[in-house]
């Protein structure tokens, strides 16, 4: 299997999507069956196919004096991204591994599960929510679109973000349970740190082996160059 690793930094949200559309096209086109794209956003709240409008606790236009807000193609509702939470887009061609939806997205919850019990949390699933969880509180969101196999989109792992930001929402329309991240279970860990942790996770849960690329080899493949 082909795995490609493009690390970023703090990336605007549309130039995130940019760069997942970019590998969706260099993934379709056979040039890797794999690439996982790690970043941060600044702060965005992003909206998902199944609404999220409903779930504002202040006025829209309230919202974006703070972040921006965009809806976007993936699974679920209304989340928040900001600094201090790494953002990890795997662009995978499911046809080089199983035709399974459920199935990638319980792989994407292992590698988080797997991350945490490294830093002595014991975090685990919701049979009625996508994501990972610590008690009754997320601290990895999940959401991804598929199109003709090819996944984009992908996880939010909350490590030292400001959550005050959640405060303004129903965090993907969940309105019985809440949100937490890495600091506010008492362990500050620096957000490259644990970003390489998750690299790693993912080589482990999805076999492969990644080679890391600049977004310049991300442009060339996109065109249809190796």
């Amino acid at each position: 299997m082909k795995a490609l690793l493009l690390k970023q930094g703090l990336v605007p949200y549309l130039k995130g999507k940019e760069l997942q559309l970019k590998a969706v096209k260099a993934v379709k086109s056979g040039l890797a069956d794999m690439i996982l794209i790690t970043l941060q956003h600044p702060p965005v709240y992003t909206i998902g196919r199944a609404g999220g409008y409903e779930n504002l606790l202040v006025p829209l236009e309230e919202l974006k004096k703070v972040a921006e807000v965009h809806e976007v193609e993936r699974g679920g509702n209304i989340t928040f991204h900001g600094p201090g939470q790494i953002v990890a887009y795997p662009v995978v061609n499911l046809n080089r591994w199983e035709r399974d939806v459920h199935l990638f997205v319980d792989r994407l919850e292992e590698a988080v599960i797997r991350l945490l019990a490294d830093y002595g949390v014991m975090a685990g699933r919701k049979p009625e929510y996508t994501g990972v969880w610590v008690g009754d509180e997320k601290i990895c969101a999940i959401g991804i679109a598929v199109r003709r196999w090819v996944t984009w989109h992908g996880i939010a792992f909350n490590v030292n973000t400001d959550l005050t930001y959640f405060g303004r929402i129903f965090p993907c329309g969940i309105r019985e349970f809440g949100v937490t991240s890495l600091e506010k279970l008492g362990i500050k860990e620096d957000p490259e740190r644990v970003r390489e942790r998750l690299i790693g996770k993912f080589e482990e849960v999805f076999g492969v082996r990644f080679e890391e690329i600049d977004e310049n080899r991300l442009e060339s493949m996109a065109g249809g160059s190796a």
